[in-house]
């Protein structure tokens, strides 16, 4: 073994690195790997904000906040994981407050708060639109106060399980070359999502399922993996994000005939409908022809110029550099894009997987608060409560045991696969499946999913792991061998692929996400109010389900 520490944790978002400063607190000796720089993380580009109950506008308070969350959700999020997520929001936002998240505020000083979609008060804290810029550098502060080891731009590979239990991790190094073998007492997985599934999403080139595939690959389960949730307003081609704070702000959506079309799909909520339903909305849109270009149009215009450089100066930014559009004067041309994975590794509201040793927290993980719909403003909260919780239980865990132990076959086993991988000459090159994977997921598992094009898309991603199994890495060398990784992150991506569709097939309704308006257009809480819980055996994904957890709420036909 190259290291031993009590808690590992793989990735440095905001859920990384708050569950290893709450481990570091709790006394632990604590290492984070990530395979970008800690403030490169993709949490940094969250630019809505932070949901809590602080009441600053409203009479808001932490049951308001969870019954939202629950109807959110589309009744799959688990009632126990989203009442402590809303309980400890307010304290967990002071204490980013404390730390020194500096938030927009109130004439009077106090934390702002805008209203977002589905939220029955307006809750969601801000600072502009770059909150999640904001949150990273905060954490980041807080991880060199505390001299906490970081082993940047290593990419984790392979989980060490040895004795039923979780002993560490293998990653490559991605500076200098070479694999190596890092041991710990436990490890959390924080490594978000897995947009880059998709031709246009929102999420950066790291997303790509990285701790999803790992603990499958270990023998966890993953959750919920169909429910991939597009956001509505994203830029055509690339599905850089618009922020909801547009609409929360005020901002409207109009089709090509300049009509406010929500009224027909979302009449009490319009433009802060959920984002399940003003995607599905667009898409209708844009499919029947009132579109642009397959676009519909964010309009900001009557906000003002002062309230748009004020609040929005980021979106604006992102507008002209990305559209050619000033939305001062002229509205943003939007359309639904891959955004934000509701499912993933299933873990217990502590983070522990099945796995002994083993965590997850953030966007890699499904507790689950989200269910089948999240709201905005939830994932930055999520990543904060949920890091915290793993944090702690991580580290009481390491604590109190004593060993590590890695057999010598790990990296030997390892450091084979690896090389046969590059000593291959001839085959196909990982961009090819990549982009193909890309595109025929968001054509076929897209916002709408018909019975025979999620058949087909089964079809071609059995097709693409077979190509997988022969694709050569032209670069054969040791320094930042992008080329390497690009295509270890294929496979990642191939595997999770497959478990969506296979989820896909066997959730036989309409519910948030998982739209099936063609053959199941209804929600069936009798059939299908229940979890997909997926597992990797003899090479495929074996499919079982689980119940939600109901605790005060039960399922309500869902209007906005």
């Amino acid at each position: 073994m190259d290291a031993v520490h009590d808690v590992v944790v793989i990735g440095a978002g905001c859920a990384g690195m708050r569950a290893a400063i709450e481990a570091f607190d709790t006394g632990a000796d604590v290492a984070m790997i990530s395979k970008i720089h800690p403030v490169r993380s993709h949490s940094g580009a969250a630019e809505g904000g932070i949901n809590a109950a602080l009441g600053n506008a409203s009479e808001d308070d932490p049951v308001k906040h969870a019954y939202d969350t629950v109807k959110g959700s589309d009744y799959l999020g688990d009632q126990h994981a989203i009442e402590i997520l809303c309980n400890e929001a307010p304290d967990d936002v002071y204490q980013l407050e404390h730390w020194g998240a500096v938030f927009s505020r109130t004439p009077d000083g106090r934390i702002a708060q805008r209203p977002f979609g589905a939220a029955g008060e307006p809750r969601t804290a801000y600072a502009a639109d770059i909150p999640g810029h904001v949150l990273i550098h905060v954490l980041y502060e807080q991880v060199m106060k505390r001299d906490l080891k970081t082993y940047e731009e290593f990419f984790a590979w392979k989980l060490v399980v040895d004795d039923g239990r979780c002993q560490g991790v293998i990653a490559w190094d991605l500076v200098n070359g070479g694999l190596h073998t890092i041991g710990a007492k436990t490890v959390i997985l924080a490594t978000g999502g897995a947009g880059r599934l998709y031709t246009g999403t929102t999420n950066a080139y790291a997303c790509t399922g990285d701790g999803m595939s790992l603990a499958l690959k270990a023998g966890v389960a993953l959750k919920d993996m169909e429910m991939m949730q597009f956001h509505p307003t994203t830029l055509a081609p690339t599905g850089v994000l618009i922020t909801e704070g547009c609409r929360g702000e005020g901002a409207y959506l109009l089709n090509k005939d300049g009509e406010r079309f929500l009224v027909r799909y979302a009449p009490n909520a319009m433009e802060l409908g959920s984002r399940d339903v003003i995607s599905r909305a667009e898409q209708t849109e844009i499919d029947d022809g009132r579109g642009i270009d397959g676009n519909v149009l964010l309009d900001l215009r009557h906000l003002g110029a002062e309230k748009i450089l004020e609040r929005l100066h980021g979106t604006r930014e992102l507008s002209m550099t990305f559209a050619g559009v000033d939305p001062i004067y002229e509205p943003i041309p939007v359309r639904p894009g891959a955004h934000y994975h509701m499912g993933g590794v299933d873990t217990d509201v502590w983070g522990r997987t099945e796995l002994e040793a083993l965590y997850a927290a953030g966007e890699v993980a499904c507790v689950s608060v989200h269910g089948a719909n999240r709201l905005g403003g939830n994932a930055l909260m999520e990543t904060i409560t949920f890091g915290k919780r793993a944090g702690k239980h991580a580290a009481d865990w390491a604590l109190s045991n004593t060993t590590v132990t890695v057999p010598e076959s790990v990296a030997t086993d390892a450091e084979r696969e690896l090389k046969e991988l590059l000593d291959r000459s001839e085959g196909e090159r990982p961009w090819r499946i990549r982009d193909e994977l890309a595109e025929t997921m968001h054509e076929n598992f897209g916002v709408f999913r018909r019975e025979e094009l999620m058949h087909e898309q089964g079809r071609i991603v059995e097709g693409l792991r077979e190509r997988y199994e022969r694709v050569v890495v032209d670069d054969k060398g040791d320094v930042f061998n992008t080329d390497l990784t690009q295509a270890l992150e294929l496979g990642f991506l191939l595997e999770l692929a497959e478990c969506m569709v296979v989820c896909g097939l066997a959730r036989k309704e309409s519910r948030g996400a998982h739209a099936r308006p063609y053959d199941f257009p209804d929600r069936d809480d009798e059939s299908f109010l229940r979890h997909t819980v997926v597992t990797w055996e003899d090479d495929a994904p074996r499919l079982e389900w689980k119940p939600v957890t109901i605790t005060k709420w039960q399922p309500e036909e869902r209007t906005y």
